[in-house]
C-alpha cells in the first residue's frame, strides 16, 4: 500500500500535465514570436491600409473646382494636406483594430491582419494610433491653419466614435461613413482658404452618399442568405431601403451638379463651348453606369468598379477633361 500511493499520484500528475496541453485556453493570444524592427514595421505599415489611402486624393476636389490647382504653393500644402489626412486614418485604423482583436482573431478573413496576427502587439497599436492621432492636428495647426487642424482632430474624434459605438447605429452609420468623404473633399479648400460653394458641398455629399450606401445595398445583396454577416448591422437593413437611399442620393446628386452647371446660363463668351453644360451628360451618364452595378448588387469595392469597367473609365476621364475645360474657361 505504501508503494501504490506514490505510483498514483504521478499518474494523476501526468493526466492533469496532458489535459492542460490538450485543453485550449479561452482569449488565448497568438503565441508570441520574436519581431524583428522591420518586421513590426510592415505590420504596423499593413495595418495603416495602403489600399485605402487612394480615398485622400479627394482632397484636390476642392482646388480643382475652383481653379487653383497648378502652383507651387497649392501644390506643396496639398501634398502636406494628404500626408496629414492619411496619418489621421492610419491612427483610427490602428486604434480600431487594437480594439477588435479578439473579435479578428475568431474572423475567417480579419484573422491575418497584422494585430489579430500577433506580427502587430496590441498595445503598440495603441500607442502607434493613439500617438497619430494626437500629433497629426497639432502639426496641421503648425504647418497648415487652425481650421484645417480642427477639421482633421473632428474626423479622428468621429471615426473613433465610430469604431465604438456608431456603426452599430441605423443611418448614423451611413452619415458618419458619408462625412468622411465629405471632409476629405473639404480639407483641401480649407488649406488654401477657397470659399465651398453650396453645389460643391451637395454634389459631393450625396456623390458620396450614393457610393457609400450602394456599398451597403451591394454587401446586403451578397450575404442575404448567408449566416455570418460581416458587418452586423447589416441584418437591421433591409435590401428595400438601402435601394431607397442609393437612389435618393443619386437623384439629389444629379441635382445639384446640374444647379452648379446651370447657374450661369448661357455660352460664356471666353470660352469655345459650353463645357460646364455639357458636362452634365457626362456626370448622368457616370452616375447611370455605376448604378449597373450598384443594382446588380456588386458595387461592394467602389474603386474596383471605376478602375475595372472601361466603359465608366472612359465616361469618367471626358467628364474630367470636360470639367477641367469649364474651371479654365476655355
Amino acid at each position: 500500500m505504501t508503494e501504490t500511493a506514490p505510483l498514483t499520484s504521478a499518474a494523476h500528475t501526468r493526466q492533469a500535465a496532458l489535459h492542460e496541453q490538450r485543453t485550449p485556453q479561452r482569449g488565448a493570444a497568438p503565441p508570441t514570436r520574436p519581431r524583428r524592427p522591420r518586421t513590426l514595421l510592415k505590420g504596423l505599415v499593413k495595418t495603416a491600409r495602403p489600399k485605402q489611402w487612394v480615398k485622400n486624393i479627394l482632397v484636390i476636389a476642392a482646388p480643382a473646382a475652383a481653379g487653383r490647382l497648378f502652383s507651387a504653393h497649392a501644390l506643396t500644402q496639398l501634398a502636406l494636406v494628404f500626408t496629414l489626412f492619411t496619418a489621421c486614418a492610419a491612427a483610427v485604423y490602428l486604434i480600431n483594430d487594437a480594439r477588435d482583436a479578439e473579435a479578428d482573431r475568431a474572423h475567417p478573413t480579419k484573422r491575418h491582419r497584422p494585430v489579430a496576427a500577433g506580427q502587430v502587439p496590441v498595445p503598440v497599436a495603441y500607442a502607434v494610433g493613439g500617438a497619430l492621432a494626437v500629433l497629426t492636428p497639432a502639426a496641421a495647426a503648425w504647418l497648415t491653419s487652425p481650421v484645417v487642424a480642427a477639421l482633421l482632430a473632428a474626423y479622428i474624434g468621429m471615426q473613433l466614435a465610430y469604431c465604438v459605438s456608431l456603426k452599430h447605429v441605423l443611418v448614423v452609420d451611413l452619415v458618419v461613413v458619408t462625412t468622411g468623404f465629405l471632409m476629405r473633399a473639404m480639407v483641401g479648400g480649407l488649406a488654401l482658404g477657397i470659399p465651398l460653394s453650396r453645389w460643391f458641398l451637395i454634389t459631393t455629399g450625396f456623390g458620396a452618399l450614393f457610393m457609400v450606401s450602394a456599398k451597403r445595398y451591394s454587401e446586403a445583396v451578397q450575404m442575404a442568405g448567408k449566416a455570418g454577416a460581416t458587418r452586423a448591422l447589416l441584418t437591421e437593413y433591409t435590401t428595400g431601403y438601402l435601394r431607397f437611399v442609393w437612389q435618393l442620393a443619386a437623384g439629389v446628386a444629379v441635382l445639384g451638379y446640374c444647379l452648379w452647371a446651370l447657374e450661369e446660363g448661357g455660352v460664356p463668351h471666353t470660352s469655345v463651348l459650353p463645357w460646364r453644360q455639357l458636362s452634365v451628360v457626362a456626370f448622368i451618364l457616370a452616375i447611370l453606369r455605376y448604378a449597373v452595378f450598384a443594382d446588380r448588387g456588386t458595387a461592394g469595392e467602389p474603386e474596383e468598379v471605376v478602375l475595372r469597367d472601361r466603359a465608366l473609365a472612359l465616361i469618367g476621364v471626358v467628364w474630367l477633361a470636360m470639367y477641367g475645360l469649364a474651371v479654365a474657361n476655355w
